[in-house]
């Protein structure tokens, strides 16, 4: 529970360091940021991987730059989802989730590192 926590809160963190970045990405309120977090969490680990598959063939043509797409839009509709979290403009919706999962993963490792007692992957 503590490490969807973390994970939740490094999402969030990261998702204002998008807004403070990228223009084009809006978000209100650190509450917004947070349900955000928790909206691109649920759509990343359902709708994501529909996605993925139905865009395969698309994928391979495009030697993988579609991909970029499919996060854009799993990113935008998040955005669509959560009031008070906006994406406008073709920059944020492809560089908005690129950004976010540079930002992630370093805050991710950051916590892993400090408490790594609540490394989920270390668990496995």
């Amino acid at each position: 529970m503590i490490g969807f926590f973390f994970t939740t809160l490094a999402t969030a963190l990261s998702l204002l360091v998008v807004d403070l970045v990228i223009p084009g990405v809006d978000i209100a309120t650190f509450p917004a940021a947070i349900i955000a977090a928790i909206a691109v969490g649920l759509i990343n680990s359902s709708v994501r991987p529909t996605l993925s598959v139905l865009t395969m063939p698309i994928n391979f043509l495009s030697l993988g730059l579609f991909s970029l797409v499919v996060n854009g839009l799993c990113f935008w509709l998040a955005a669509v989802l959560v009031p008070g979290f906006r994406v406008d403009g073709l920059l944020a919706f492809i560089l908005g989730p690129v950004v976010l999962s540079f930002i992630n993963t370093f805050l991710s490792k950051y916590f892993a590192e400090k408490k790594p007692e609540l490394n989920i992957q270390s668990r496995a």
